[in-house]
């Protein structure tokens, strides 16, 4: 029922009531300078209009929880997350819930779709005025050791999918830019894909927008680890993604 971000391994349903799903996170982080991050932001906005759908917001809701009270989180989490995306008034889907359990450990990520920024100040402020919602955000918070928000739009070329089949591993890479390169990671980055979907597709593919700054989300889902290993190295046989991959390097 859950993910986040590091190398990991996840149980990670798309939706509530599925079970039995794992997940992988890989994160890189290699972070610029607070001048050239000020000094990128105002051409990354730019960028992002032409390399973004624009039609919907993802919020990503990384939960540090207590590994005593792991249990305890995921009923306060269920109940929280299963009735906002219940709703009809809200206008809020669930893309998906994984916890890690390679890499961060207990580290559970909720992945939130909103109907762009206007959708997301009237889904949160209907939340956050609802009693029944706040104390079910309230109630998962004594389990909580610490919380990270961030928003994301999709690259427009890859709108999020759901996942294809119930079950499996999934794998979140995450990462971090070197601000104003957002243009020139979309370029290669689709170039790529198109050779990679010959033996598997990403769910979704996103960049940040709102919290921290230049960074891209690519999230993988695959039948198992082997079946990842296997299409990992048929991938790298192909000209397409190897030529991606090489140019990634110098825009992290």
């Amino acid at each position: 029922m859950f993910t986040s971000t590091a190398l990991r391994i996840s149980t990670s349903p798309s939706a509530w009531a599925a079970a039995g799903r794992r997940s992988i996170s890989v994160q890189s982080l290699l972070h610029g300078s607070e001048e050239a991050k000020k000094e990128g932001e105002l051409e990354s906005l730019q960028h992002s209009k032409l390399v973004g759908r624009g039609k919907y917001v993802h919020g990503f809701e990384t939960h540090r929880v207590k590994p005593h009270l792991i249990d305890e989180y995921k009923k306060a989490a269920e109940r929280f997350y299963t009735g906002i995306k219940d709703d009809p008034e809200l206008k809020v889907k669930l893309t998906g819930s994984w916890e890690t359990l390679v890499g961060e450990q207990d580290t559970f990520l909720h992945i939130l779709e909103y109907e762009n920024y206007a959708g997301y100040d009237k889904t949160t402020r209907l939340i956050k005025e609802s009693k029944d919602y706040s104390e079910a955000y309230k109630a998962m918070l004594p389990f909580v050791n610490t919380r990270n928000s961030q928003l994301n739009q999709e690259f427009a070329f890859f709108p999020t999918a759901p996942p294809h089949t119930e079950g499996g591993l999934f794998e979140l890479r995450t990462y971090q830019l070197k601000p104003g390169t957002l243009l020139e990671w979309e370029t290669a980055w689709r170039r790529g894909i198109e050779a990679r979907r010959q033996f598997v597709a990403p769910v979704g593919a996103w960049f940040s927008q709102i919290g921290r700054l230049h960074q891209t989300h690519h999230l993988w889902q695959y039948p198992d680890l082997q079946a990842r290993k296997d299409l990992r190295q048929k991938a790298w046989q192909l000209d397409g993604w190897a030529e991606t991959v090489t140019k990634f390097s110098p825009l992290k």
